[in-house]
């Protein structure tokens, strides 16, 4: 299943390479010294447990993982260990690999032998060569581009990793067992595929044939502790004055919208904002692969299908947040408005379901109101341009625009309110912009958030019939006391 040759070599996955077979291990011993330069040039640890710095698997290592893997399959009762737990299964698996090494007389260390342990118990019970780099927190992307090439996302950087599959008929099946998780499949008939992991990571995979180099796997990963606004203001996204506004505008029910192109985090904030809904309304998502994460009691996910072989059966994002309407929702949030359900949610945000939220990709505030006013035109909907427009204007309240700059990081560039139309133009007013200022000597770049002295926002009044006057006027002062200091 995993390999194609076979042979009784030991591997030898170090750094430096083998120089001869020879009986003794090499276990514990670096290269010895015939040779000073090369050895400073390797990695310093030759089998870390750690993932990121691991050396590329030689090809022996894959050939006797292929052997151990065989007899493995042979020997284990699959049925049986469907019924065990995560953690009894790897036992199980690793004291049968431990027999089958000794039956085999393979020599290696014991590093190399946790090492191949961990990597069979990946194959069987997770998603193989992937599942080091799950485990990592730091990455927010993960990019299969065939079995050779696995790029990553870290701070904003894409960088390559020494990770491989056997093949790509095993990076294949990795993504049926992914993507079979959540009642869908991947093949030739069906070769694009969304899905999600169990902790809510976004999936993708595109097959062959459409895949020229193999099937390309993406993951959009999760931190495992959600982010906070709090947060999101030590890491310099937002100011305090700001976030204090987002908190607000979250909790008094205005009608928001996440505007950013893609990875400038526009989940993440949603889930933020979507932290200051009171516990007692009943909220209802719909999304394409469920990713947002809610911690309110009351509420209702829902999930788009896809068309099954026959080409019936699909559920589209417009079929969810028209049943929506039907299952008295006090807030309805969609994942992400991409087609002509931006009608639907605009029907929806204007009869009575304030405080509804979406996300959208548009570059600034203003070019997501276009997208808005495209998407229902797309859609097939004949109405003149002006009504569309006023239609937008008595539905959103609040655009919050997500942007990820040139240097990985992520900022909050604009809070943006919709005040109304003059003549045929809707009317915007900036409560918070983000200027970028210069670069340092790193690369990183060096900007501010700054109030643009807006006193008293389109939605005073609805912050003063849910008792948030005071304290939206205090952060309205502080932001403006700021933007003194910061000119002075």
């Amino acid at each position: 299943m995993f390999g194609k040759r076979s042979s009784a070599d030991p591997f030898d996955d170090r750094p430096p390479k083998p120089v001869e077979p020879s009986p003794a291990p090499a276990a514990q011993a670096q290269p010895a010294a015939p040779k000073a330069p090369p050895p400073p040039a390797a990695p310093p640890p030759s089998m870390a447990n750690v993932p990121p710095s691991r050396p590329r698997k030689t090809d022996e290592y894959y050939d006797l993982k292929t052997q151990i893997f065989g007899a493995l399959i042979d020997t284990i009762d699959l049925s049986q260990l469907s019924k065990m737990d995560l953690d009894q299964a790897r036992e199980e698996i690793r004291d049968i690999v431990n027999d089958i090494i000794t039956v085999k007389n393979v020599v290696m260390s014991i590093a190399e032998q946790e090492e191949l342990l961990e990597d069979i118990c990946n194959d069987v019970l997770g998603y193989g060569p992937l599942e080091p780099l799950l485990a990592r927190d730091e990455i927010a992307d993960i990019m299969v581009n065939g079995a050779d090439s696995i790029f990553i996302e870290v701070t904003g950087k894409v960088e390559e990793t020494d990770v491989r599959f056997r093949d790509n008929s095993q990076l294949l099946n990795i993504c049926q067992r992914i993507v079979s998780q959540v009642g869908r499949r991947v093949d030739e008939a069906s070769p694009i595929c969304d899905a999600r992991l169990p902790d809510g990571s976004r999936v993708n995979v595109i097959a062959p044939p459409l895949s020229i180099d193999g099937p390309a796997l993406t993951i959009r990963k999760f931190k495992k502790d959600k982010l906070t606004l709090d947060q999101l203001v030590q890491f310099g996204t937002i100011t305090p004055e700001g976030a204090t506004i987002l908190q607000i505008i979250g909790r008094v029910r205005c009608n928001v919208l996440v505007s950013g192109g893609t990875g400038s985090g526009k989940t993440t904030l949603l889930n933020c904002l979507t932290r200051y809904i009171d516990a007692t309304e009943r909220i209802i998502t719909c999304e394409d692969a469920a990713e947002l994460q809610l911690q309110q009691p009351h509420v209702v996910r829902l999930e788009t299908r896809p068309p099954n072989i026959e080409g019936e059966g699909e559920v589209t994002m417009r079929d969810l947040v028209k049943n929506c309407l039907r299952m008295r929702p006090e807030r309805i949030i969609v994942g992400e408005v991409r087609g002509p359900e931006a009608f639907d949610l605009l029907q929806a945000m204007n009869t009575g379901h304030d405080g509804s939220m979406g996300t959208l990709h548009a570059n600034s505030p203003r070019e997501a109101l276009s997208r808005i006013e495209s998407m229902i035109t797309m859609g097939g909907f004949a109405l003149p341009a002006k009504t569309l427009r006023e239609m937008i204007v008595s539905s959103i309240d609040v655009i919050v625009q997500a942007s990820r700059l040139r240097d990985g990081s992520r900022r909050i560039t604009h809070i943006t309110e919709v005040l109304g139309m003059e003549g045929d133009v809707i009317i915007t007013q900036d409560l918070f912009v983000y200027d970028i200022v210069g670069e340092d000597p790193g690369g990183r770049i060096i900007g501010r958030h700054r109030s643009t002295g807006i006193g008293r926002p389109g939605f005073w009044d609805r912050a003063r019939y849910f008792g948030e006057e005071a304290r939206l006027a205090a952060a309205l002062d502080a932001a403006d006391a700021g933007e003194g200091q910061a000119r002075a």
